[in-house]
C-alpha cells in the first residue's frame, strides 16, 4: 500500500530541516522529510566550519545573507532553542592585486548595501587577528557583524521546531528515485516503499544530482571533498574566534575550543564522493600553508581530521526554484555557502510552495534554467 503525503523533503541536512519546518509552518499541509542516515546534520551541514558572512561579490548572495543572517541571530529568541553563535567577524587577507582590486568592488557593492565592511591595513588586519603573517599583505576586509554558528545546533534545531508543527522525520530511509507522470511529480520510491506525493523538495546537498536525475532532470553541480583538520591548545591560539581567510589561497580558520578548526581548497580538486581523510593533502598542502599564514599554528598538535563534500555549481550560486518537473522543487549547488543561507531558503521554498512565488527575496536568477540561457554570474568570494 503506498503512504501519502502533501510535501516529501529529501535531505535531513540544514537546508532540509529548515524547508520541513517553514513549510509546515506556512501551511503546507502533511510534510514528511526523509534522511537516509541515522541522525539530521550528518552530511555536508555536520562536516561545514560554521560560517555566516554578509562579504559576498554578488548582489544576490548578498541579499540572501542579509536575510538569513537576522533568522541565525534570532533563533534562540524566536524558538526557544539553544543555538551557539558567536559573532566576531570575517577577515579576508590579501596577498595578490588582482585580489586587492576585486575585494575593493566587493567592499564597495556590500557597503552600498547597508553593510559595515572596513579595508585595513596590514597593521589594522593583524589587531583584529594576533599572529598573522603579514609578508607581501596588501591589506584586509573586515565586517564585524559576520561570524560563526553551530551547524548541529541549527539543524537539530530546525528539526526539533519542524516536529513541534507536524512534521514527520523519518530517519534511516534513503530515495531511491522520484516518479513522474505527465511531467509533474507524483511520488517518491524509497528502500521501504513508495510514497505518494504531489510536491518533492530535493535538500539532498552533494547526491542532489542522482536524485534529479531519476525524474530526468540534470543539474549541473559536483562534489568536491574538502579537508577540515581541528587542533589542540597551543601558544598563541585566538582569544576570539573571527574567521580568517587567506583570499590567495582559500585556506582559512578560526578559534575552535582550546585550539582552531582550518582548511582549504586544493590546487586540483576532482569531483568524488570519497569522504577518507587526504593525509597528502594535509601534509604536504595544508599545513603548509597553515604555517605560512598564521605562523603560531607550527606547535599545535592535530586534535581530529576529516571529509566534507561541497555542491559546487559552475557559477558557485545555488540553484533555488522549481525544476521543469512541476512539483519538483530545488535547493542545490551552495557551493560552501549553504549552512548560512539555510534559513531564508527554506522560508523561500515554503513561500514559493504555499503562496506561489518567493516574497522575502527575489530568486529568480538562480533558477536551473539559467544555466542553458547563460545567465550566470559568478561569485569570488568562495571559501
Amino acid at each position: 500500500m503506498t503512504r501519502t503525503a502533501d510535501v516529501v523533503v529529501v535531505g535531513g541536512g540544514a537546508i532540509g530541516t529548515s524547508a520541513a519546518y517553514h513549510l509546515a509552518a506556512a501551511g503546507a499541509g502533511r510534510v514528511l522529510l526523509l534522511e537516509r542516515a541515522d541522525a539530521v546534520g550528518t552530511g555536508s551541514t555536520g562536516a561545514c566550519a560554521g560560517g555566516f558572512r554578509h562579504q559576498f561579490s554578488s548582489r544576490i548572495n548578498i541579499e540572501l545573507s542579509l536575510a538569513s543572517i537576522p533568522m541565525i541571530l534570532g533563533f534562540s529568541q524566536e524558538h526557544g532553542l539553544p543555538l551557539d553563535v558567536a559573532q566576531h567577524g570575517y577577515l579576508f587577507l590579501i596577498r595578490e592585486h588582482s585580489d586587492w582590486d576585486a575585494f575593493g568592488e566587493a567592499a564597495a557593492l556590500q557597503r552600498s548595501m547597508g553593510i559595515d565592511v572596513r579595508i585595513l591595513t596590514p597593521a589594522e588586519a593583524a589587531e583584529v587577528a594576533p599572529g598573522i603573517s603579514q609578508d607581501d599583505l596588501l591589506g584586509a576586509t573586515f565586517c564585524h557583524d559576520d561570524g560563526i554558528a553551530d551547524p548541529a545546533g541549527l539543524t537539530q534545531g530546525y528539526a526539533t521546531a519542524a516536529r513541534r508543527v507536524g512534521v514527520q522525520i523519518e530517519l534511516g530511509v534513503e530515495v531511491l528515485g522520484i516518479d513522474v507522470a505527465g511531467g509533474r511529480v507524483v511520488g517518491v520510491r524509497t528502500a521501504t516503499g513508495r510514497i505518494g506525493c504531489p510536491i518533492v523538495v530535493n535538500a539532498a546537498g552533494p547526491w542532489a544530482g542522482m536524485l534529479c536525475a531519476s525524474a530526468g532532470v540534470e543539474l549541473p553541480l559536483e562534489p568536491i571533498p574538502r579537508m577540515v583538520v581541528t587542533t589542540g591548545a597551543f601558544d598563541g591560539v585566538p582569544a576570539r574566534r573571527t574567521l580568517v581567510i587567506d583570499a590567495a589561497t582559500s585556506y582559512y580558520f578560526h578559534r575552535e575550543g582550546d585550539g582552531v578548526l582550518t582548511g582549504m581548497g586544493g590546487r586540483n580538486e576532482k569531483a568524488s564522493f570519497d569522504l577518507s581523510v587526504d593525509h597528502r593533502f594535509i601534509e604536504d598542502e595544508l599545513l603548509p600553508t597553515a604555517v605560512r599564514i598564521f605562523p603560531p599554528i607550527e606547535h599545535a598538535g592535530i586534535a581530529n581530521m576529516w571529509a566534507g563534500l561541497y555542491e559546487m555549481t559552475p557559477d558557485r550560486h545555488p540553484i533555488v526554484g522549481e525544476a521543469p518537473i512541476l512539483g519538483l522543487y530545488l535547493a542545490n549547488g551552495f557551493s560552501g555557502h549553504g549552512f548560512q543561507h539555510a534559513p531564508i531558503v527554506g522560508k523561500l521554498m515554503a513561500e514559493m510552495i504555499v503562496e506561489g512565488r518567493a516574497r522575502t527575496v527575489d530568486v529568480t536568477t538562480l533558477g536551473l534554467d539559467r544555466f542553458a540561457s547563460g545567465a550566470l554570474v559568478a561569485e569570488g568570494h568562495v571559501v
